[in-house]
């Protein structure tokens, strides 16, 4: 399955962002999605993740309450909706693909990656 992540942009501060990721394929609702994120300096950490269903749903603490994975697989697209955003989350932002039924946070589970979309937030 091949990702194309975008929706990333230049944002403020207590702002909202939807990422999107489109996958190639009709065995999109075969995978298990997550959201990674790398910030300047940093290693690539792991943001949300969505089980095959989509009943499922695991995050990062830091954004627990303020981001929401979610996705279409009719439209073989999973999103990332972004709210009250911080500083902290400037980052590259990745989504993936992994086989798996359930949700997963480690980057070895995940088998696809899209080519990262660049989130930006001023402060």
């Amino acid at each position: 399955v091949q990702l194309q992540a975008s929706g990333g942009g230049l944002v403020q501060t207590g702002d909202s962002l939807r990422l999107s990721c489109a996958a190639s394929g009709r065995t999109f609702s075969s995978y298990a999605m997550g959201w990674f994120r790398q910030a300047p300096g940093k290693e690539r950490e792991f943001v949300a993740a969505l089980s095959r269903v989509g009943y499922v749903t695991s995050y990062l603490d830091s954004v627990k309450g303020r981001f929401t994975i979610s996705r279409d697989n009719n439209g073989n697209t999973v999103y990332l909706q972004m709210s009250n955003l911080k500083p902290e989350d400037t980052a590259v932002y990745y989504c993936a693909a992994g086989i798996g039924s359930y949700v997963y946070s480690r980057q070895d589970d995940y088998r696809y990656w899209g080519q990262g979309t660049l989130v930006t937030v001023s402060s």
